[in-house]
């Protein structure tokens, strides 16, 4: 593996492991509500069993055979990894952190999460590795819909956060201040994220195209 490639996995990695530390933080705080995938993965779990993780994982494989369906295209390996990877981070990381009871010490831990979260996003896409299977979902959403990303992710927070919480999931104020804070969270982080990637690489010539491959 090259120095290019080797740092593109690592950012990749490292951002998939924020991610799914963030979310951790999120569940841990969840009197004030999680984001709309997890309201909908915490309520299957309520009623079906099996980990929040392990309910991520699910949820991923069937977005992706969709997406595969929808498109007509093999998704990336990293689709892949990052579905894997997250769902498992998120039972290690819920399995390490203590529960929190103090109000103050949920809403820190909810922020902070909130924080991760977009950081990590910005890291990951940043690679261009492959899409997340529920990013991969907006962008079929846009293309078969004529939407515009903002009105596609809407929907769908909109739509899998009334299903979680019709199963029980907790929908409260930090279910919409994730949905309308992650972006600029995830904006800054990516632009920041591909500088780093480029500084760490060390090839002043190297441009962010030549990342794409």
């Amino acid at each position: 593996m090259n120095k290019i490639n080797s740092w593109r996995w690592g950012f990749f990695m490292m951002g998939l492991i924020v991610i799914a530390l963030g979310v951790s933080l999120t569940i841990k705080g969840q009197t004030f509500g999680v984001g709309s995938w997890d309201v909908l993965h915490i309520g299957l779990f309520k009623n079906f069993g099996f980990s929040i993780g392990s309910w991520s994982i699910i949820t991923g494989l069937i977005i992706i055979g969709i997406t595969a369906i929808g498109t007509r295209q093999f998704p990336k390996i990293g689709t892949f990894i990052n579905m894997l990877s997250i769902g498992i981070f998120i039972d290690f990381f819920n399995w390490l952190l203590p529960d929190v009871d103090h109000l103050a010490l949920q809403f820190f831990s909810f922020i902070i999460g909130i924080i991760l979260i977009g950081l990590g996003g910005g890291m990951y896409i940043s690679a261009n590795l492959g899409a997340g299977p529920r990013d991969s979902l907006m962008l079929l959403a846009v293309d078969k819909l004529g939407l515009s990303i903002i009105k596609a992710r809407t929907i769908m927070e909109i739509a899998v956060a009334v299903a979680g919480w019709l199963l029980g999931g907790p929908v409260g104020l930090g279910t919409v201040l994730m949905a309308f804070g992650l972006g600029p969270i995830v904006q800054f982080s990516l632009a920041y994220s591909r500088k780093l990637l480029l500084k760490c690489i060390g090839e002043e010539q190297v441009t962010f195209s030549e990342l794409t491959k």
